[in-house]
C-alpha cells in the first residue's frame, strides 16, 4: 500500500490561501449548468469530486470550458439538459451524486448513475422516496435503497408536496431544493424529524438565491419553491475557500505553538464549518477573524481544555476536533454526529479505531464519540484512511505531538485537497 511517513513535528506557523469549498463548488456548477446563460466561475475547487461533476455536466450537454487558474465558463441549458440518455460515473462524490439524482429524475430523460463500491454503500433511499412522491421513475440496479440507479422520465403532473427524513443526510434535501425549479410547479418539501447539518442547507439556500431562486422557508420544517422559479445566471461568481479544510491548519496552529492564518474564509462566510473557530476558542485557543480570514494559535496557558459539544453545526470539521482531543486536558465528547456513519466511510468507527492506535481511550455510540487522551502519544502509529480524505488530513495533526506517524493511502486527499500534504509541510517544522 502507498503510504506517507510524517516525522515528529515541533511547530506550525504561517499563512495560506485555501482551496475552494467542495460544497459550494459542486452546487455552483450544477446551478450554473441549469441556468439561462453563461456563468464565469472563479476559484473553483480542483478535486476528484468537482471533476466528476464537470464530466457529468459535459456529458449531459452543458457548456463546460476550462479558462485556467481554477476558473471555468459554464453555459447553462435553461433547465433542460439536451442529452436525454446517458450513463454517468460519479466516483464517491456525494455532492455530485445526490443533486444530480434529483435533477435528472425531474428532467425527462433516461439515465444510469453509478459510482465506486463505497458510493453503492451510501444510502439514497430517502431521496428516491421523496422524488417518487413527485412523480419520479427511479429503479435500483443493485441493493434496494442504494446506488446504482436507473432514472426514467417522470410523471411531473403528480404531487406538489414531498416528505424527506432530515436525520440521514442533508444532501437529500439539498438535492430536492436544487431540482424543484425544473418542475415549473409550486412544490413544498417537508422535513420529517430533526434536520441534521443545517448549515449545509444554509449554503444551498444562499447559492439558490445567487442564481435567482428564493425558497420560502417555514423554519427548518418545510421549504417551498414557486412554480415560476427559474435559474438566472449571476454572470460571475467566486467560490469561497473551504471552511472544512481550514480546520486542519487552524488546529495545526493551536497544537503547533505558532499562529496560522487561513485566507479565503472568515466571518462573512456562508459555510457553517467556519464556526469551528468557536469550538477552538472554547478549548482555549486564541482566535482572530476578519471578513475573509481566520487565525489561530495555542492557548495562553499552553494547554487545550476538553469540551462536550453538540456538533450538528460543524459535522465535517468536528472530525478535526476528535484528533485535537488527543492534546486536551480531560475527556472530550462530540455529540450529534450520526451523519458520520454514512459518509465516505463509517467515520465514527474509523475515527475510534485510529485514535486508539495513538494511545487514546475511545468510546463510540450511534451518534457520539468520547475521547480520553493518553499520557503520551504512541509513536509510529500506522493510520488507515479508509479511502476517506478527511481521515488522512485529520491524522496528519498527530505528528505535531512530536511523534512520527504513517498515513496509509495519502492519495485519498485528492477528493477535495490534492496538494494537502505539500501545504501542510510548508507550515510545519520538524523536531
Amino acid at each position: 500500500m502507498e503510504f506517507l511517513d510524517l516525522p515528529g513535528l515541533a511547530r506550525a506557523e504561517g499563512r495560506l490561501r485555501l482551496p475552494g469549498s467542495k460544497s459550494i463548488s459542486n452546487r455552483v456548477l450544477l446551478l450554473a449548468a441549469l441556468s439561462n446563460a453563461v456563468t464565469e466561475v472563479h476559484e473553483l475547487l480542483d478535486s476528484d469530486d468537482t471533476r466528476h461533476m464537470l464530466a457529468a455536466l459535459r456529458t449531459l450537454g452543458a457548456g463546460v470550458e476550462d479558462r485556467g487558474n481554477n476558473s471555468w465558463r459554464i453555459t447553462g441549458v435553461d433547465g433542460v439538459f439536451p442529452v436525454k440518455q446517458a450513463e454517468l460515473f460519479l466516483g464517491n462524490a456525494g455532492t455530485a451524486f445526490r443533486p444530480l439524482t434529483a435533477a435528472l429524475a425531474l428532467s425527462g430523460g433516461d439515465y444510469v448513475l453509478k459510482g465506486v463500491a463505497r458510493m453503492h454503500e451510501r444510502p439514497i433511499g430517502d431521496l428516491v422516496d421523496a422524488l417518487r412522491q413527485l412523480g419520479a421513475d427511479i429503479t435500483y440496479l443493485g441493493v434496494e435503497g442504494y446506488p446504482p440507479l436507473h432514472i426514467r422520465p417522470p410523471k411531473l403532473e403528480q404531487g406538489d408536496r414531498a416528505q424527506v427524513r432530515g436525520n440521514v443526510s442533508s444532501q437529500f434535501l439539498t438535492g430536492l431544493l436544487m431540482a424543484l425549479p425544473l418542475r415549473r410547479k409550486t412544490t413544498t418539501v417537508e422535513v420529517i424529524g430533526e434536520l441534521i447539518s443545517k448549515p449545509y442547507i444554509g449554503i444551498t439556500l444562499a447559492m439558490l438565491k445567487r442564481f435567482g431562486v428564493t425558497v420560502q422557508q417555514d423554519d427548518w420544517r418545510a421549504f417551498t419553491v414557486l412554480g415560476d422559479s427559474r435559474y438566472q445566471s449571476p454572470g460571475e461568481i467566486y467560490v469561497e475557500g473551504d471552511a472544512s479544510s481550514a480546520s486542519y491548519f487552524l488546529a495545526a496552529g493551536v497544537i503547533g505553538g505558532g499562529a496560522v492564518r487561513v485566507e479565503g474564509v472568515g466571518q462573512d462566510s456562508v459555510q457553517g464549518d467556519v464556526r469551528f473557530a468557536e469550538a477552538l476558542a472554547r478549548m482555549g485557543a486564541q482566535i482572530a477573524m476578519g471578513p475573509n480570514w481566520i487565525s489561530a494559535r495555542a492557548p495562553v496557558s499552553g494547554r487545550l481544555k476538553a469540551i462536550d459539544l453538540d456538533c450538528n453545526h460543524i459535522p465535517d470539521a468536528a472530525m478535526t476536533l476528535a484528533v485535537l482531543a488527543l492534546f486536551a486536558d480531560g475527556v472530550t465528547t462530540l455529540r450529534n454526529i450520526a451523519s458520520w456513519r454514512v459518509k465516505e466511510t463509517d467515520r465514527i468507527a474509523a475515527m475510534a479505531t485510529e485514535l486508539r492506535k495513538l494511545g487514546a481511550t475511545v468510546e463510540e455510540g450511534a451518534d457520539f464519540i468520547r475521547v480520553t487522551p493518553p499520557a503520551q502519544l504512541t509513536p509510529h502509529a500506522r493510520i488507515d484512511t479508509y479511502d476517506d480524505h478527511r481521515m488522512a488530513m485529520c491524522f496528519s495533526l498527530a505528528a505535531l505531538g512530536g511523534v512520527p506517524v504513517r498515513i496509509n493511502d495519502p492519495g485519498c486527499v485528492a477528493k477535495t485537497f490534492p496538494d494537502y500534504f505539500e501545504r501542510f509541510a510548508a507550515i510545519t517544522r520538524q523536531l
